[in-house]
């Protein structure tokens, strides 16, 4: 899929800006822990759906490079962020086989969330796919040919080599990324967008977030991905996380919300498991999330709508439930005592 030709290209003196958006995601099929001695290779298959009204936006100025040093700048909401640029040139390096272009050229980053970074919300998957599509429209003029299928799979690519899970980021709808039997054209190299048909309940669901804790997390999720390996349950999580997406795929035809919602709290529960039981252990979640799980259960129980919780690598909650009982479930989001475990609350939606 990825060719080393693109080392012979000519560089032509161009310079510019670029702007791109790109949405965060949310697992319900999730992947926790990567292939040894290999670059972002998932151990599983995934599954997200992208997040309308939470993105990065990413502006990328270039210019041709004159010194012997190369000059890449990051500035966040308008600030140099000197800490980001670590990450940026590990990106850089990474994708220099593939983008040798690059080397041509100076960078200035200027980048910004509608979300907290670094909490748990996929700021890497939207941040890096945003990044890698400003590099694909660079390969776009200079008068690479390939087509827009292409464009987006290499941009996924190298997503990928920034942030795993922000080679799903790279399109909308349900997206999936790594190899599943199941599921045609899936691969680790790159996201795909799910390709099989689903039932209409599940093409227009809201996301609501509850922002438990906005800070950094003190433990990353690299770091977790690695701790995976010195788990001594790691195995059976991979066995698990391939037979629940053989579930999703069934649930996702059929359209049975409930066994959805149960799956994906079933998804969310088994990584935070993994991460308590791993070696060194941590915890993600706090105890307002744990109260927040509780009241969720409890409101479900009562009322009977479909309102399921699902969380990533984090403290925070995403609520998923159907478009047509948004009305209802708002109301008991903003009346009741919820809010007193959140710092915030984001609507949102799957797109």
């Amino acid at each position: 899929m990825i060719k080393k030709c693109w080392n012979t290209i000519k560089i032509k003196s161009v310079e510019g800006e670029i702007l791109k958006k790109s949405p965060s995601n949310i697992a319900i099929i999730k992947y926790w822990g990567k292939q040894k001695n290999q670059i972002q290779i998932p151990l599983n298959s995934s599954m997200s759906y992208s997040l309308g009204s939470i993105y990065t936006v990413t502006k990328l100025i270039f210019y041709p490079r004159k010194g012997k040093q190369q000059l890449i700048r990051v500035f966040y909401y308008g600030k140099e962020k000197i800490s980001f640029l670590p990450k940026i040139l590990k990106f850089f390096k990474r994708i220099s086989y593939y983008c040798s272009y690059l080397k041509h050229f100076n960078f200035i980053i200027n980048t910004y969330n509608t979300f907290p970074h670094s909490s748990g919300l996929a700021s890497s998957a939207s941040s890096m796919s945003a990044l890698a599509l400003c590099i694909m429209e660079i390969e776009k003029k200079l008068q690479i040919t390939f087509n827009k299928e292409f464009f987006f799979q290499k941009a996924s690519f190298l997503a990928r080599l920034g942030s795993g899970s922000a080679c799903r980021s790279i399109y909308s709808g349900l997206v999936v990324w790594g190899y599943h039997k199941s599921i045609i054209g899936s691969n680790n190299l790159y996201a795909i967008p799910y390709p099989y048909k689903i039932h209409r309940i599940f093409k227009k669901i809201r996301n609501t977030i509850l922002i438990i804790d906005d800070q950094p997390k003190y433990v990353s999720s690299s770091d977790g991905h690695k701790f995976m390996f010195n788990n001594p349950y790691y195995k059976e999580r991979i066995k698990c996380a391939n037979q629940n997406m053989d579930k999703m795929i069934y649930l996702l035809k059929t359209g049975n919300f409930q066994k959805f919602g149960e799956l994906i709290e079933y998804e969310a529960l088994n990584i935070h498991a993994m991460m308590m039981t791993s070696n060194p252990y941590f915890l993600c979640m706090k105890p307002s999330t744990l109260k927040v799980l509780y009241k969720v259960w409890q409101f479900r129980k009562i009322s009977n709508h479909n309102v399921f919780f699902t969380l990533d690598a984090g403290a925070n909650v995403h609520l998923l439930y159907p478009n047509q009982e948004q009305q209802d479930i708002m109301k008991w989001i903003y009346s009741s005592d919820l809010l007193y475990n959140c710092k915030k609350i984001i609507n949102s939606y799957c797109k």
